[in-house]
């Protein structure tokens, strides 16, 4: 995923320092080339072993290290870096940054990385809130660097506020986000609908489906990495939201036709990947019913069909992609649908097909155009994401 990438970890003296040898480690896994820098108080916190057992590479503390491969270190490692990350960044460090000094091997190589630099502020509550800091972090933004919220919570310390490192999984998407993929979406506006939607009978009981939403998460977060500006409208989930996108939640069909009419025309690409409800309830149980020896029937009625409406009142220049679930018949049903919705792209699978569905982190997806039909085969999800807005690029393009 980070092949031939190389990132850099600037660790500077706080107690949250043990939650970057987990970041170096994941990082390594994805296959990037981690350099680790310590201020000398960060020593005091971890000890520079970890990182170079975590990442194979020597851990850099002193400037005058005579100890090391290159002609003139940070001088190196900086034209090197593709990304540059202090976590957690002290106050200390923070405002020598801000300021221009460069006086140990994190703050002078910062100083010559032209590369995207972010600073995740890690630090007791009234530190963090103090003036001083704040202004530095706003110099800092002016100066191009990204600064990661810190979370609110309890800290080492003893107060509960703000000033907390964000997760390991929090840090890595910022790093993902700069360095996963080309940025061929940049400028681009993406629309993504997910999830299932819940259609109520009464205040307790809903009829929906098995949607986990996971396909279409894929989809905004692979937009989101390649740069594109993505507004994800989501039914009921169970799983992370993707970051950096606009999320809309909704519930029932109505709700995300109202969502879907309300974003759609700005878009440039449209991908309708919700399971939305064919039909609701006719009637709305004000309360609860209650059971009986005696049947019961609800009367339904159909839903707005969201995929035709875009179809139909679509602009021109954008493309359009629908999803089809079948269990049989997949290419005839999913070759109408193409042309009954006046859409550009169906991505279509089977569920009766191992690896396709529901819940699952694979599909098994056949691309049908007006001028061709591709079986992929076996993919992840993330995989068949890409794959996906590859071809949506290619016919937003002809």
């Amino acid at each position: 995923m980070l092949t031939g990438k190389t990132v850099v970890l600037g660790v500077t003296g706080s107690i949250a320092a043990y939650k970057i040898a987990n970041l170096a480690s994941m990082l390594v896994k994805l296959h990037a080339d981690v350099h680790v820098i310590m201020t000398q108080n960060a020593t005091n916190f971890i000890n520079p072993i970890t990182f170079e057992t975590l990442t194979s590479n020597k851990c850099l503390v002193d400037t005058f290290d005579r100890n090391f491969q290159f002609n003139v270190e940070h001088v190196a490692l900086a034209k090197r870096a593709d990304i540059f990350m202090v976590a957690p960044a002290s106050a200390n460090v923070i405002g020598k940054i801000a300021n221009g000094i460069a006086d140990d091997m994190l703050t002078t190589t910062i100083m010559a990385c032209k590369a995207p630099k972010y600073i995740a502020p890690a630090m007791n509550t009234n530190m963090f809130e103090n003036a001083i800091v704040q202004d530095n972090m706003e110099k800092l933004k002016r100066f191009g660097y990204g600064i990661i919220v810190p979370a609110t919570g309890y800290l080492a310390c003893g107060d509960t506020g703000a000033g907390k490192l964000p997760s390991e999984e929090v840090l890595l998407s910022y790093i993902l986000k700069e360095l996963h993929y080309e940025k061929d979406m940049q400028g681009k506006k993406v629309l993504v609908t997910a999830g299932p939607t819940m259609e109520a009978m009464d205040p307790v009981r809903f009829i929906s489906n098995h949607s986990t939403g996971k396909m279409g998460y894929a989809i905004a977060r692979c937009a989101m990495e390649r740069g594109a500006e993505v507004t994800l409208i989501t039914g009921q989930t169970a799983i992370e939201k993707p970051p950096f996108v606009k999320v809309i939640p909704v519930v029932s069909a109505a709700d995300m036709f109202e969502a879907v009419k309300e974003h759609y025309a700005d878009m440039d690409y449209i991908v309708k990947a919700a399971a939305v409800a064919d039909y609701t309830p006719e009637h709305v149980a004000p309360d609860k019913m209650k059971k009986s020896d005696a049947d019961m029937s609800v009367s339904l009625v159909r839903t707005v069909d969201i995929l035709k409406y875009i179809g139909e009142h679509r602009k021109p220049g954008q493309v359009i992609c629908g999803f089809a679930m079948e269990t049989k018949d997949l290419l005839e049903n999913a070759t109408k649908k193409l042309t009954s919705k006046n859409v550009d792209m169906i991505a279509a699978n089977n569920l009766k097909v191992v690896g396709a569905g529901f819940g699952t982190d694979t599909n098994v997806i056949t691309l049908i155009r007006k001028d061709e039909t591709k079986e992929l085969p076996i993919l992840s999800k993330e995989e068949a994401a890409k794959v996906i807005l590859d071809e949506m690029m290619e016919l937003g393009q002809q």
